[in-house]
């Protein structure tokens, strides 16, 4: 508060000598009475004063823009382009000096040179930087080269859309299920940025939502994740963009879009998919087991009532309608596998236990009345 107070009032003592100023040179070029000069000197003040307050402001956007960058950026572009910063600026002086000999326009041929020269360098720096640390440490002519899948050396992952906006992916990576350093390309932050900026209510929640997960996962010290500033030419989406990517790195897919998960499948590129995981974890139960339940709703059918488990699959309780609210021992009696997930089928326990004693006190007077 204090350091805002002190630039405003610095800009208004600044916008004020502004005013005088211009009041001065019209009162000696023009010189009209002073009520004018008094209205000159207010509105330049007053011009100087806005403009200075929107430079001020239009500073500290870019700076907070520029440090979210750098932050986003991983240190092996950084380096990479520094690298070839200066390659190509050793190549710009080497090319464009004979061109500086000759006279006429050699100069601004020179000036030419030496700036693609320097662009070249930085462009190739940035884009090929993982390619060139990934060659670096690679293993000599007298070591045995083991591929990316081999144990003992771990791939890259690159993480989807769909994944980032799901949310999952930062449990799991916390867990340590997921080995190797997460790899997330600009143009998958793009597409979220475009899906934050949406209209739709919903996909603008989404897209926020995976700009902060992202964020988040940035800033855990046990996460590593990597922002990349790579563009995939001749493609137009991004999933053809990150299958490109993925081949090119030798990389892992993370994603629950189901059709990118068939065409990585097809194209030989690992797939990790989350839901498959889900599926993968949740709870295994066979007809005969008992469990508790808390009933939350009615179900389809007349009298079934509705639990979950933690995991999340819905549990389908008989003639418990009625007991809505309340936890009940339930006996399984058959599980469903479904596209839309596991579903267990259950009866009351007490249910259970009564028609299995009528069952054997009816058993024993057969045997009474077989035997005698």
């Amino acid at each position: 508060m204090y350091n805002k107070l002190l630039i405003s009032r610095n800009l208004f003592v600044m916008s004020l000598l502004i005013g005088a100023w211009a009041a001065y040179t019209i009162q000696v070029i023009l010189r009209p009475g002073l009520h004018w000069l008094a209205a000159v000197g207010l509105v330049c003040a007053g011009i100087s004063y806005l403009a200075g307050s929107w430079l001020l402001g239009a500073g500290k956007r870019l700076t907070r823009t520029l440090n979210q960058r750098l932050d986003d950026i991983a240190i092996e572009v950084i380096m990479g382009g520094m690298a070839g910063l200066l390659m190509g600026m050793l190549v710009g002086l080497l090319c464009s000096f004979p061109l500086s000999v000759l006279r006429g326009v050699g100069s601004y041929l020179a000036l030419v040179v030496f700036v693609l020269c320097v662009w070249l360098g930085l462009k190739i720096g940035t884009r090929r930087a993982f390619d060139v640390f990934n060659s670096l440490s690679r293993p000599g002519a007298g070591q045995q080269i083991s591929s990316p899948n081999q144990e003992g050396q771990e791939s890259y992952k690159v993480l989807d859309t769909s994944a980032i906006i799901d949310g999952r992916i930062y449990d799991v990576c916390l867990s340590k299920f997921l080995q190797g350093p997460i790899v997330v390309p600009t143009f998958v932050i793009e597409e979220l940025q475009h899906i934050a900026d949406s209209s739709d209510a919903i996909r603008r929640n989404k897209g926020r939502r995976g700009l902060e997960l992202l964020s988040k996962m940035k800033k855990h010290p046990n996460i590593k994740i990597d922002i990349i500033e790579t563009d995939i030419e001749g493609e137009k989406d991004v999933d053809g963009k990150l299958l490109v990517l993925c081949k090119q790195l030798k990389a892992s897919i993370i994603t629950i879009d189901y059709n990118l998960n068939k065409v990585a499948e097809l194209q030989g590129i690992s797939v990790l998919n989350i839901n498959e995981l889900a599926n993968a974890v949740k709870v295994i139960v066979y007809p005969g087991e008992t469990m508790q339940v808390a009933i939350i709703k009615e179900g389809k059918e007349y009298g079934q009532g509705i639990g979950y488990l933690e995991d999340g699959t819905m549990v389908v309780v008989e003639e418990a309608s009625q007991e809505i609210g309340q936890d009940l021992d339930v006996v399984v009696t058959s599980v469903f596998q479904t596209a839309a997930g596991r579903m267990i089928f259950t009866r009351k326990a007490k249910e259970a236990k009564s028609e299995a004693g009528v069952a054997s006190n009816l058993c024993d007077s057969a045997g009474i009345n077989l035997y005698g």
